[in-house]
């Protein structure tokens, strides 16, 4: 009786999740069937890596009886995700890491830690250069021309360009803000199966939350304001935190590495749902 309360339980909180994720899908013309194979491919992956016997990866018999998947399925589904790249996890958009390294690289901080002034090309310290590092295969004009338009790099009168802003905040959807989205449920969702599924031994991820269900409406653009102040703040703080304790580049300091973070994020919804503060 239990177990089948927490099933329904988890199954009615998934529903919930799956709105948000629903709504975008719509909106892109995506089907329920083809997500539907997406969901199949996400049961037959997490099963095979992360249930196995002692560290091995799950065997397909094990895949089916978890998954409810057929072992004809479970290798079908196992050779497709054999052929497809990697997920996103731990995804940041080429005009972040830029930005990123403009913030935080010796080269191109002067001695207030400020981002310099930058040439486009031509010298050592030039955007090419910071490109060259960060930008991968991106051509620099078209990343340039993005981070204009998103008001993150002026050009200056002498043609030199200024970093405004360390975040990158694209205006549409583009591939990079859907890629960032699966990167950031993600970790959300990992955090909170964590929580749940933990045993009394493992130390619990910090998750809160402040929100209340009766705020004025006028009072939207005012907060709106003070989180993307207090809440930038915040991650900038973070942001030099994890800069100062990186690991080396050496062997040893890589197997000792972990992918470490924190996250801020807005909640609103025209219609509340009910409950208290």
């Amino acid at each position: 009786m239990e177990e089948s309360l927490t099933k329904n339980l988890v199954l009615s909180s998934c529903r919930a999740l799956l709105r948000p994720i629903a709504r975008l899908l719509l909106k892109s013309g995506v089907t329920w069937k083809e997500f539907a194979e997406v969901s199949r491919q996400s049961f037959v992956e997490t099963a095979t890596s992360e249930f196995g016997i002692r560290g091995r990866p799950t065997n397909v018999s094990r895949v089916a009886i978890l998954t409810g998947l057929t072992r004809r399925e479970v290798r079908r589904q196992q050779q497709l995700l054999a052929e497809q790249p990697q997920s996103t996890t731990g995804y940041m958009s080429k005009a972040s890491r830029v930005l990123s390294g403009w913030y935080q690289d010796p080269d191109f901080v002067d001695a207030g830690g400020n981002p310099r002034e930058l040439t486009v090309d031509g010298s050592p310290l030039s955007f090419a250069e910071l490109m060259h590092r960060y930008g991968g295969d991106i051509p620099p004009g078209a990343l340039l021309k993005q981070l204009q338009l998103a008001r993150a790099v002026e050009r200056r009168t002498d043609g030199t360009l200024r970093a405004l802003t360390r975040v990158y905040l694209p205006r549409r959807m583009d591939e990079a803000q859907i890629r960032l989205w699966g990167s950031v449920l993600q970790d959300v969702g990992t955090t909170l199966e964590h929580n749940l599924t933990r045993d009394a031994r493992t130390a619990p991820r910090f998750e809160r939350r402040a929100l209340s269900v009766r705020v004025d409406k006028r009072a939207l653009t005012a907060f709106r304001q003070f989180l993307e102040r207090e809440g930038q703040a915040f991650l900038e703080r973070v942001d030099d935190w994890l800069t100062a304790h990186t690991a080396g580049n050496d062997a040893s300091a890589s197997e000792q590495a972990v992918r470490l973070g924190a996250g801020v994020y807005l909640i609103e919804d025209s219609r509340p749902r009910g409950g208290s503060k």
